[in-house]
């Protein structure tokens, strides 16, 4: 096409033709970027200055782009900042009118699910086990706990094609199919077999759910409020592992009530799907489809009608409407983006292998063999502080910022599993074991949940751009999942190989070992838009 001089201060804008289905078309200039996206009365005409900074307004197709420009009352500071160079942020002075807070209790269901599914079988094994006839076999039984893991794997990767491909929500509503079907078939289960399909199903779900909760909060989610919100999929995972420990403890009069325990997750699952049918698509998802009209409408009404052009605006600027493709698993590896990719996939590794969910499974055991009286209230104790952690790193997240919670977590960790770790081998603390061993598991998931928890589910969908967005947090989350499968399956038997305290030892090196990764290469997004992130993290080529 040919090339347009706005005579707008030595903006020479050439137009490129991006998505021909959305008529968006991409500019470039000398100084800064101008550029329009929409067709017909949804178009958006960008000028975007050489700080990054931008302005936007609404205008008509064909119509002069720099009368609409000079149409604003800004335009002419926009102009002068233009020419000078001299730039300051022009930030939106319109107040959210909309509500975010609704859809990221809806999508916080599936967090819910997440945690329950991983904890209900932590009281309810031991009885299920009798009841099925493998009360001797601990093969079986290791597969129970990680058949659940295994789906998870699958579901992770699932997740994010399918989030790419049919949106957010869809994939919200197709995922509620597998969680209700698994708890139903585990609550029914007459032998083995269904058990495990039953796990295997609701592992998928909440793979997938693991993968697309953080990811639509954080796209809907206000830029001053992100970090909060994306912690409540964290606490609201808590959450979920507290209800399956105190949804346990009516097991010791009744030993069929783990049928209950399970099937008390279909609920949830139909209320996301319920949920998910009137909520919002994400409006970056929207845009990155050439799908205009729908992301005002989303925009609308989550943040009101006031910020449509503001927000329309960073998702422009970001390249969320070039002639960037959706990118393919490959594209993951490739120069631009191994070294984030490669950042969210070690957070989920040192995250797992630091052995959060080897005490969350097994803490009931652990507990008992400690000497300690009641083992099932201890481990809703551990689910408490779980809580409670989770709820604390929230308040803290948009203050503190991601990376000093992370360090101060780790370091927290690995001090909490050098105690464990010497109450089982210091004779002097031998008469204390059961205190010491509820008292540092406490603190060590207490650390966990300020950081650890938290910011890895929650940082990841913040460094990752866009057009990889989907698919590297479910590549990262399949890190997740494995590890979490092989801890699952194989913690008992080393334990009996080379004892607790061996093993606490190993998680405190791993967790030193995090804190000094996380130190030379996690970088800090707290008061940072996704759109600046990207810009930053992931340029273009």
């Amino acid at each position: 096409m040919q090339a347009l001089n706005l005579g707008l201060n030595g903006f020479h804008v050439q137009n490129r033709t991006s998505r021909a289905s959305s008529g968006s078309c991409q500019f470039s200039n000398r100084k800064g970027t101008a550029c329009m996206i929409g067709t017909g009365m949804d178009s958006y005409y960008v000028s975007r200055l050489g700080s990054g900074h931008m302005r936007m307004v609404r205008g008509r197709a064909g119509a002069d782009v720099r009368s609409i420009i000079r149409s604003s009352p800004k335009s002419r500071s926009v102009k002068a900042q233009a020419s000078d160079g001299d730039t300051t942020p022009l930030k939106s002075q319109s107040k959210s009118s909309g509500s975010v807070l609704p859809y990221v209790g809806v999508a916080s269901l599936g967090a819910i699910l997440f945690g329950y599914h991983l904890g209900v079988v932590n009281g309810a094994l031991e009885y299920l086990a009798k009841d099925l006839g493998i009360a001797e076999n601990t093969v079986l039984q290791g597969w129970i706990v990680s058949s659940t893991l295994a789906g998870a794997t699958v579901g992770s990767f699932t997740g994010g094609s399918l989030a790419d491909q049919f949106g957010r929500t869809k994939t919200f509503l197709l995922d509620a199919i597998p969680l209700a079907v698994g708890a139903f078939l585990c609550a029914t289960a007459t032998n083995v077999q269904t058990m495990i399909i039953g796990r295997l199903l609701a592992g998928i779900g909440i793979g997938i759910s693991s993968a697309i909760v953080p990811l639509y909060i954080s796209e809907i989610s206000p830029t001053e409020i992100r970090g909060t919100l994306g912690s409540i999929n964290q606490l609201f995972i808590c959450i979920g592992i507290l209800a399956a420990l105190v949804a346990g403890l009516p097991l010791s009069g009744n030993p069929l009530w783990w049928r209950t325990m399970f099937g008390i997750a279909v609920i949830p699952s139909v209320l996301l799907a319920l949920g998910m049918a009137f909520s919002p698509e994400s409006p970056r998802w929207l845009v990155q489809h050439g799908k205009i009209p729908e992301a005002e409408k989303s925009i609308k009404t989550l943040y009101g009608e006031g910020r449509v052009t503001e927000v329309m605006a960073d998702l422009s600027a970001s390249g969320q409407n070039s002639e960037e493709q959706d990118a393919g698993w490959f594209d993951l590896f490739s120069r631009r983006y191994f070294k984030v990719v490669s950042v969210g996939a070690a957070l989920f590794l040192f995250q797992q292998l630091a052995g959060i969910n080897a005490v969350v499974y097994y803490s009931t055991s652990v507990f008992r063999t400690a000497g300690v009286a009641s083992d099932v209230a201890a481990s809703a104790a551990v689910g408490a502080a779980n809580v409670f952690g989770t709820m604390i790193a929230s308040s803290l997240m948009d203050k503190q910022g991601r990376k000093s919670l992370l360090i101060t977590s780790f370091s927290g960790m690995a001090i909490s599993m050098l105690l464990l770790s010497l109450s089982f081998t210091w004779k002097v603390l031998a008469p204390y074991s059961g205190p010491l061993a509820v008292i540092g598991t406490v603190l060590y998931v207490l650390s966990f949940s300020l950081g650890a928890g938290p910011v890895p589910a929650l940082l990841l969908p913040e460094i990752f751009a866009s057009r990889i967005r989907a698919k590297a947090v479910a590549l990262s989350l399949g890190m997740h999942w494995i590890s979490n499968f092989v801890i699952g399956l194989y913690f008992l038997s080393v334990v009996t190989k080379f004892g607790i305290s061996k093993v606490y030892l190993g998680f405190a090196s791993i967790c030193v070992l995090a804190v000094m990764y996380i130190s030379g290469n996690v970088v800090e997004t707290k008061g940072r838009s996704l759109e600046d992130i990207e810009r930053e993290l992931s340029p273009a080529i």
